[in-house]
């Protein structure tokens, strides 16, 4: 009989993403409403101990695939092996985060596992014993609430990342660490890592970022970015981007911000000069706090906004950031 909550935790070069305290929190407010135990799952090369550390969030048990086969992400690894041990420990709820990683990966798994799959959730309950999340749908213009047919175990989804409330650590809290077999073979994997390209610039991921402070077409050109770099290192933020200002070739992909990026949900989103179409919206609606800077009254980002002001970005962002310097000093 299926029971107990499974959450999947993300490493990278060894150290715990904080994707992986959001699920093993989230798991224990699950497993505490059903009265179940919570067990959280780390795959990767030489993380055993550091996966201890998510006891202090709220895991029961840790169960550790440490391989140097698992060091980096490949579906073609990580799947078999998290798919044996969640056939193995037969849980009632599945949890994951919706990153880059979780969502090839939650997918992949679900077809493996032969069960249904709730992607990209904003919140979880427990209801008459079963689990129920709610999910954004149509570009985020409505929710729909989630359940699970009987026949469906584990009850599987992802949760979106920072929307989902962290545990206060508890450093006396410990958890059973157990670890799990790997059995791979060199003809199994389809792909192999062959490099991995390190970004030494020190910048938060955006799907991380608590803060982020984004530039569309209002910008004019790539050197406008420069006002809102300062902003951001301001603030202790990230530089994001609207999809028009990345396909003029003014920032990176890895920046953009959108329904075609990246799905961003931080406490504070400063958009500047982004008028605020449907594809942004649904890439950045769950933030927290929302504040438009746009020369357009009517622009649509003003509908969402928390916070709007109308006037030329480069007049109003160069004397906030000064400010912001003289408040944080």
């Amino acid at each position: 009989m299926a029971q107990g909550v499974m959450v999947i935790a993300e490493q990278r070069g060894g150290e715990i993403h904080k994707i992986s305290n959001e699920v093993t929190s989230e798991g224990r407010r699950l497993a505490d409403a059903l009265g179940q135990d919570l067990t959280t799952v780390v795959l990767g090369s030489g993380v055993k101990d550091k996966a201890a550390a998510l006891a202090r969030y709220g895991a029961d048990k840790i169960i550790a695939a440490d391989d140097p086969q698992l060091e980096n992400y490949t579906s073609d690894a990580y799947v078999p092996v998290i798919a044996e041990i969640v056939k193995a420990n037969e849980p009632a709820v599945l949890l994951l985060g919706a990153s880059s990683m979780g969502k090839d990966l939650s997918a992949r798994l679900s077809a493996r596992l032969g069960v249904g799959m709730a992607q990209d959730c904003v919140s979880f309950a427990v209801e008459d014993g079963k689990l129920t999340a709610v999910r954004p749908i149509y570009a985020g213009k409505a929710y729909a609430k989630v359940t699970f047919s009987d026949d469906s175990l584990p009850q599987m989804a992802t949760a979106r990342p920072n929307v989902l409330a962290v545990n206060e650590p508890d450093a006396g809290r410990s958890a059973d660490v157990v670890d799990a077999p790997v059995n791979l073979d060199d003809g199994q994997s389809k792909a192999k890592v062959a490099e991995v390209v390190v970004d030494e610039s020190g910048k938060v991921d955006l799907t991380e970022a608590d803060k982020i402070v984004s530039g569309g077409r209002g910008m004019k050109g790539p050197e406008g970015f420069q006002v809102l770099e300062e902003l951001a290192a301001a603030i202790g933020g990230s530089v994001g981007a609207s999809r028009s200002a990345v396909g003029a070739g003014w920032r990176s992909h890895t920046d953009q911000v959108g329904q075609t990026g990246k799905v961003v949900s931080p406490n504070l989103y400063v958009a500047c000069g982004i008028s605020g179409a449907i594809q942004h919206l649904a890439g950045m609606s769950t933030s927290k706090v929302i504040v438009a800077i746009n020369k357009d009254p009517d622009a649509p980002i003003f509908q969402k906004a928390d916070y709007g002001v109308v006037d030329d970005l480069f007049k109003v962002v160069p004397p906030l950031t000064e400010e912001v310097k003289k408040v944080m000093a």
